[in-house]
């Protein structure tokens, strides 16, 4: 049969590599005649000096390829507004000279992003992701290549809520990375996380995690390496606000935190024990990061994860490099680093992305992969529904996905209003493919899940919306904890980000009657993935199987309740 991976790579005219200046518009036609993508063109890179840096993060437990369409609005405020990774669209690919309806611009942005999916085809898949990484690891030796997890890796998936993360462990053992850190790992509880730290084999760092009683270091802070003849120090960056994003009692002994100073304490230490390149692997988060490369003194990368931001080159920040590496296995960052007397200087970067129908699988992992999903892979592939339109999650302010959890929400639990968590996490769906039950727990397989049924006032829920507001649009990125906005059913409103807290929300109307919300007044709620305990309610994935079930085919209307001033 002829496939999709016949027609790229035996098009018969080449195009560019994968998309950097070269010139072609966004028409399927035209894409598949001209673009010409090779597993060798994706490894095409310009080795510098003696260091090789490969980042992998927010898998999100994707052991299989993906579509994951690009963010709609990434919105950035005060000094990081207008700056990557605060572009989306068009904006983005006039910012890194990509052009349209390229790979990369596939890759990067939602353009045209049904037609590129239907072109491109999925991207991502460990199997594909081993087969790059031990390209690279060939072609520089062993000896030259430090290869980072930088975590949200043990969940997001059926077969990871199945197994407590371990379907992810076993394969991530076969990239054999050298450290990692963590978010999401810590829903797992404190015991289960341990478990698995004894058992992986590899260091799990996080420099900014104390216990409560004696405010002990939990975990290691800093990793030290040889390679290429230089000594690099790897330092650990867990996400500093998982007990308030997550639930704080299933990490009940531990606290959390940016602390820089402790990051400048560990910096130090690392120089003073020889360390010639300090790498700091993290999940703050690309602004906090961004801003962490300002106070922080001595770090020659930062690879940081959390917001799922894809950036196709190392940005620089003073004497500091940050690179983000997306998410859900779409991409590999690599950053190679050259180093002179003690010092780092000079550097390539980029960011491969990993098109599922071009790199061959690698035949362990794709082994491995099969092995640990054969239990439930029928339940996994279980049809409960179809999809007109189609299905995404990404977007400051809304998603389609979200939007059909918020409807199944009203409708199952009989309320007036619905919120959604604005979750990162969570695949696409084109147009017409059938929703299986793996495609519904890609966006809601968690260990919190049960939907509660509430009344909250008026007051209680704008209050509710500006504080996440501020959490997505305060100007100081430290106190920015991750996510999106939350999704709302039910209810419209209208947001104006450059506002300070209190003043972000307003016009919130109740969408079945057309009134305003009154702040006196008291409406039934749905939600879940709350932070409290013994939360009473069906589990959002049950609830949802059933509503799809029901409904049979799904075609979600353009959301037009959320209306965004100012920007």
């Amino acid at each position: 049969m002829f496939t999709r991976r016949d027609f790229i790579q035996f098009s018969a005219i080449a195009g560019a590599t994968f998309g950097l200046g070269s010139g072609f518009g966004g028409n399927i036609s035209r894409a598949l005649a001209q673009q010409k993508l090779t597993q060798d063109d994706l490894l095409k890179f310009d080795s510098k000096g003696q260091i090789t840096l490969l980042h992998f993060t927010d898998v999100h437990a994707q052991l299989k390829p993906v579509y994951f369409r690009p963010p709609s609005e990434n919105f950035g405020v005060g000094a990081f507004e207008g700056i990557p990774p605060h572009l989306v669209g068009e904006e983005f690919l006039k910012y890194f000279d990509i052009e349209k309806g390229s790979g990369l611009s596939y890759a990067h942005t939602m353009v045209d992003y049904v037609n590129m999916a239907k072109t491109y085809g999925k991207l991502g898949g460990l199997d594909r992701t081993a087969t790059i990484v031990k390209a690279i690891r060939a072609d520089r030796g062993d000896d030259k290549v430090l290869f980072l997890d930088g975590g949200d890796t043990w969940q997001g998936s059926y077969t990871a809520l199945k197994t407590n993360g371990q379907d992810m462990v076993d394969c991530m053992k076969l990239l054999k990375p050298d450290a990692m850190v963590g978010h999401w790992e810590f829903t797992l509880g404190q015991d289960r996380v341990q478990e698995i730290i004894d058992d992986m084999g590899y260091p799990f760092l996080a420099s900014n995690i104390v216990d409560n009683e004696w405010e002990e270091p939990v975990f290691e802070s800093t990793a030290m390496f040889e390679k290429g003849g230089v000594k690099v120090a790897v330092i650990g960056q867990a996400m500093p606000y998982t007990p308030i994003a997550n639930p704080r009692w299933m990490m009940a002994n531990w606290s959390f935190g940016i602390r820089p100073e402790v990051l400048q304490e560990n910096v130090n230490k690392a120089r003073a024990e020889g360390a010639e390149v300090v790498v700091l692997l993290s999940h703050d988060g690309f602004d906090v990061d961004q801003k962490l490369a300002t106070v922080v003194n001595g770090i020659d990368v930062i690879l940081t994860g959390h917001t799922h931001d894809a950036v196709p080159r190392a940005i620089e920040i003073g004497n500091t490099l940050v690179l983000s590496s997306g998410s859900h296995g779409k991409y590999l960052g690599r950053i190679d680093l050259e180093v002179t007397n003690g010092k780092v200087s000079g550097y390539s970067s980029t960011l491969i992305p990993i098109f599922a129908d071009v790199i061959e699988p690698d035949k362990e992992m794709s082994n491995k992969i099969n092995e640990v999903r054969a239990p439930f892979e029928s339940e996994c592939n279980r049809v409960i529904g179809k999809t007109e339109g189609m299905l995404y999650r990404r977007g400051n302010f809304n998603g389609t996905w979200d939007d059909l959890i918020c409807a199944g929400l009203i409708e199952e639990r009989d309320t007036e209003i619905s919120l959604s968590p604005g979750f990162r996490w969570g695949t696409t769906l084109l147009p017409g493919q059938d929703i299986t039950i793996d495609d519904l727990y890609n966006q809601c397989s968690m260990n919190y899940p049960s939907v509660y049924r509430l009344e909250f006032t008026g007051q209680q829920i704008k209050e509710i919306m500006e504080d996440v507001c501020d959490n997505l649009f305060n100007k100081d990125p430290f106190f920015q904890q991750g996510g999106d906005m939350v999704r709302v059913g039910g209810m419209g409103y209208t947001c104006a980000p450059k506002e300070d807290i209190g003043k972000r929300i307003s016009n919130m109307t109740l969408l079945r009657t057309g009134e305003p919300i009154e702040a006196s007044k008291t409406y039934t709620v749905a939600g879940w993935a709350s932070v409290n305990e013994n939360v009473e309610g069906p589990a959002v994935y049950d609830l949802m199987e059933n509503y799809i079930t029901k409904k049979g085919t799904i075609n979600m209307p353009k959301n037009e309740a959320v209306k965004i001033t100012g920007m």
